[in-house]
C-alpha cells in the first residue's frame, strides 16, 4: 500500500468518526474498515404494511402502522490496499425492510458512484446517497407494502417496471443481504426501532413545562402520548405523590385543564418510586375488584382476601383461610336456611372461632420451632461431663470454648 493511500484511508476514517456518533459509525479494530448505520428521513405520516402468506394469518403477519423511523440500512466496508487510488472499497449492504432486488439496485448505484469518483475517497458520497436519495431512487412511497413469505425471504410486491423499467430485472448481488426471519420478527423490529428513535429524538429536544414554566430537555420530562402534552418530571412527581397518598389512584391524569389522558403504570413507577407505586398498584387493583359483581371479600377481619363467588352466587370460599361464607350476610354458609341478622352472640362466636384458629396456628408454630431447636442442639452441642447439660462447642484459633445451653 502506498503512503498516500494509507493516509487517505486514515483521514477518511477519522472524518467519519468526527461526523457520526458511536451509534451510527463503528470502526473495525482488525482491518481498515467499519460499519455505518444509515437511517433514512421518512416523509411525515409514512405508512408501512407488512403482509405474510403464513398459514397462521395472525395480526403480526398482517401489520399496518404509521412510523417515523425505519430500521437502518447497514453499510459494512473494508479498504483494500489500492484504495482510493485504483481499487474501490469492498462492501455489503444489509437491511430488514428492503428486498434483495432493491438492495441489489443500491449496490449497483454505489458501484456507479465509485466510477464517477475513481481515485477519490467515496464513502461520504455513498452515505449521502443512501440517506437522502434511497426512497426516490427505488420509488418507495407511502403506503409502503412489504410481503414476507413463510420462508422468511421478502418478495417484490410493487411492479418491477416501476423501479427498473421493462426488461431491466437485475441478477441478485451477493453483497445485498436481507436479514429478516419472519413477518412477526420484522414487525417487532420496526416497532422497537421506531419507538427507540422517537424517544431519542424526544430526549434531545427542549420543552416548556406549563406548571413551573421552566424549559427542560425531554429526558427530564414525561410525555402523555394520547394528548401529546409534556410536563417536567419534578412537577409530575409532586402531583402524583399527593394523589396516591390521598387514595386518588384514578386521578393520575394529564394536569392540562379538561384533559382526560391518563399516565401509564410504567410512567407512574418511574416518577414516584417503588414504595408509593406498590400502594398505587394495590389501591388500583382494589378499586377494580370493587367494580366486579362476582368478587367479594373474605369477611374475616384478619384476612379480607378477594374471593370469586361460586356459580350459584350464594357462597364464597376464601382461597387463603378456606372460610366458607354466605355472600349476602357474610356469616358462615348456611345452605338453604334464610339469612339472619347477626346478633352480638354471633359476632362473638365468629371472633372466638378466629381466636381459636389463631391460637392453634401459634401452637403449631411453637411446636415446629421447638423441634427445630432440638435438632440444632443435637447437631451443634455435646453433654457437659459434670452435669450432662448440653453445651455449645465453638471451634476457634484458640483451644476449644464451651458455652452452656
Amino acid at each position: 500500500m502506498s503512503t498516500e493511500d494509507q493516509e487517505a484511508q486514515e483521514d477518511e476514517l477519522l472524518a467519519l468518526a468526527s461526523i457520526y456518533s458511536e451509534d451510527e459509525f463503528n470502526r473495525a479494530d482488525s482491518a481498515p474498515g467499519g460499519e455505518i448505520l444509515v437511517c433514512l428521513d421518512l416523509p411525515s405520516h409514512f405508512k408501512v404494511l407488512v403482509k405474510s402468506d403464513s398459514a397462521t394469518n395472525s395480526s403480526a403477519d398482517n401489520f399496518k402502522n404509521t412510523v417515523s423511523f425505519l430500521p437502518p440500512i447497514v453499510l459494512s466496508f473494508e479498504f483494500p490496499p489500492g484504495y482510493p487510488s485504483s481499487t474501490p472499497p469492498g462492501f455489503t449492504l444489509s437491511c430488514k425492510w428492503l428486498s434483495p432486488i432493491q438492495l441489489t439496485r443500491l449496490c449497483q448505484h454505489l458501484d456507479d458512484l465509485w466510477e464517477e469518483n475513481r481515485g477519490s475517497v467515496v464513502l461520504f458520497p455513498w452515505i449521502q446517497f443512501l440517506k437522502e436519495e434511497t426512497l426516490d431512487y427505488l420509488n418507495i412511497t407511502s403506503p409502503y407494502e412489504i410481503e414476507v413469505p413463510s420462508n422468511g425471504l421478502q418478495s417484490w410486491t410493487q411492479s418491477p417496471e416501476k423501479t427498473f423499467g421493462a426488461g431491466e430485472w437485475p441478477s441478485l448481488d451477493k453483497r445485498a443481504i436481507q436479514d429478516v426471519q419472519s413477518a412477526s420478527a420484522l414487525v417487532r423490529c420496526i416497532l422497537d426501532f421506531n419507538e427507540a428513535q422517537q424517544k431519542k429524538t424526544f430526549d434531545s429536544k427542549p420543552f416548556l413545562c406549563n406548571i413551573c414554566f421552566m424549559e427542560k430537555l425531554g429526558s427530564d420530562c414525561t410525555h402523555f402520548k394520547d394528548c401529546q402534552h409534556v410536563y417536567c418530571n419534578t412537577c409530575l412527581t409532586d402531583y402524583f405523590k399527593v394523589q396516591i397518598k390521598d387514595g386518588q389512584v384514578h386521578a393520575l391524569n394529564c394536569p392540562e385543564p379538561k384533559c382526560t389522558s391518563i399516565a401509564t403504570p410504567a410512567q407512574v413507577k418511574d416518577l414516584v418510586g417503588e414504595q408509593l407505586f406498590s400502594r398505587y398498584d394495590r389501591l388500583l387493583l382494589q378499586s377494580s375488584l370493587d367494580l366486579m359483581a362476582d368478587v367479594v371479600y373474605c369477611p374475616r377481619l384478619s384476612c379480607q382476601t378477594p374471593v370469586m363467588k361460586e356459580t350459584d352466587g350464594e357462597m364464597g370460599i376464601c382461597s387463603v383461610c378456606q372460610y366458607a361464607f354466605c355472600v349476602h350476610c357474610n356469616m358462615t354458609f348456611h345452605g338453604l336456611a334464610p339469612c339472619k341478622t347477626p346478633t352480638e352472640e354471633d359476632v362473638e362466636s365468629e371472633e372466638e372461632n378466629e381466636s381459636v384458629e389463631e391460637e392453634q396456628r401459634r401452637t403449631l408454630e411453637n411446636a415446629s420451632n421447638k423441634m427445630k431447636n432440638r435438632e440444632w442442639i443435637k447437631e451443634n452441642s455435646k453433654p457437659c461431663p459434670g452435669c450432662n447439660s448440653p453445651i455449645e462447642v465453638k471451634y476457634e484459633e484458640s483451644p476449644l470454648h464451651f458455652r452452656s445451653l
